[in-house]
């Protein structure tokens, strides 16, 4: 297959799916989608690599389905970060303003971050992003970007995001061992973020929350930066475990049911309808309501978003959400879902899928891309270059290496 240099990949290796996106950005106009790729992911539990030859494989699959479809051949990739592994946290740093004539320069503000990333963290652990939240200058703040302002002191409010290096670098290990280089590591909260909310959400308050197959991974902006990150440790894998010990049908079959028929809220059901549940060890098959479907998957959902309002609590954050939450990810899509989230979190809540694309966009234009999307679209955004307004000069060493750049979008 002859290669297209202008080829840009997207790589989001999940707890139940792999999905590569192969993208071209044209001079104008939106991003053309010209392959897609997915496969059940092996070897991945709640967003950590725990078998390595397992997740190869499924990596090289998902690959393969996309260089067919596209007629390319994909050697490097932007690779999402997720899992439990990620914490962030706040933090602020001051200096004064170095000069004779007290102008911001850029020096300044590569010192004031660094400034600010100077917080403990445990040993095992690495700052992988500073994202610059507002700057003051004498006290005003409010200031994006504070080169050439004049003042004697300069503050800055940032958001550290630490993350095992074990853990990406096994992530990393998988992507090469499949054969394609990475090209950078992205937060998935992130990439997802950038490919379904709107700046004007980013500026009133919003709280994303991606419901993947693990995890559900939650990213607060406020005044359009990021304020909070969380993983929490439940997911559309835990529905559908749920579906087959309380229906007594296989896990491949309690996935599938439900994807086909799974409501999470039962009042939207109506009684009479039925569902035909396969059973294990070669049993007939049996016929039950939909409404049983819908209870067993009610608890769980209404789980997932208990843990999302505590953390919400827990951030402070919970009543800057003006614009409210998004859902996204495979977990969102199912039916009921933006009704039991709305009760829980007491915002609006809409459901987010990327838009704006060409080519392949209505196959790819759902929730369950949105991830893959936004790394594509990282990707897109590098190699057009785009001017940057804060530079991102400081981090990092071994495996942070490939998260800079990141930011440079940010601002």
């Amino acid at each position: 297959m002859a290669r297209r240099s202008s080829q840009i990949v997207g790589l989001d290796i999940g707890t139940t799916k792999v999905c590569v996106l192969i993208v071209e950005p044209p001079d104008t106009g939106p991003v053309n989608v010209i392959g897609v790729g997915t496969c059940p992911s092996r070897g991945m539990r709640r967003g950590l690599v725990v078998n390595l030859d397992a997740c190869v494989s499924s990596i090289k699959q998902a690959i393969e389905e996309a260089e067919l479809m596209a007629g390319v051949s994909v050697d490097r990739a932007y690779v999402g970060n997720a899992g439990p592994q990620v914490r962030s946290l706040n933090s602020r740093g001051v200096v004064a303003v170095s000069g004779r004539d007290h102008e911001v320069s850029r020096e300044d503000v590569h010192r004031v971050l660094e400034a600010a990333r100077a917080v403990n963290i445990p040993a095992d652990r690495e700052i992988f992003h500073v994202v610059p939240q507002e700057f003051a200058v004498d006290g005003h703040s409010g200031i994006h970007d504070p080169v050439g302002m004049t003042g004697a002191k300069l503050e800055s409010d940032v958001h550290i995001v630490t993350a095992s290096v074990s853990a990406a670098q096994n992530l990393v290990n998988a992507v090469n061992r499949s054969g394609v280089e990475v090209e950078a590591v992205v937060l998935e909260q992130f990439a997802a973020a950038d490919a379904v909310l709107t700046q004007d959400e980013k500026d009133m308050g919003v709280a994303l929350i991606d419901v993947g197959g693990g995890t559900t991974s939650l990213v607060i902006y406020e005044r359009g930066a990021i304020r909070h990150i969380a993983v929490l440790p439940t997911g559309g894998e835990h529905v559908t475990s749920d579906i087959a010990v309380g229906l007594r049908t296989p896990v491949p079959e309690a996935e599938r049911i439900k994807k086909r028929y799974g409501c999470a809220l039962a009042a939207l059901v109506d009684h009479e309808d039925t569902i035909e549940v396969p059973s294990v060890g070669g049993r007939k098959s049996r016929v039950l309501s939909r409404q049983i479907l819908c209870e067993i998957i009610q608890p769980r959902a209404e789980e997932i978003f208990a843990l999302v309002a505590e953390e919400l609590a827990r951030s402070g954050f919970e009543r800057a959400l003006h614009a409210g939450a998004v859902l996204t990810g495979g977990g969102s899509m199912l039916e009921g879902i933006t009704e039991i989230a709305e009760d829980a979190l007491d915002v609006p809540v809409r459901r987010g899928a990327p838009g704006e694309l060409g080519g392949l966009a209505e196959t790819i234009g759902t929730p369950l891309y949105s991830t893959a999307v936004g790394l594509a679209l990282y990707g897109v955004r590098q190699r057009r270059a785009v001017p940057q307004r804060v530079p991102h000069p400081f981090l990092l060493s071994r495996v942070g290496d490939m998260f800079k750049g990141w930011l440079n979008e940010l601002f």
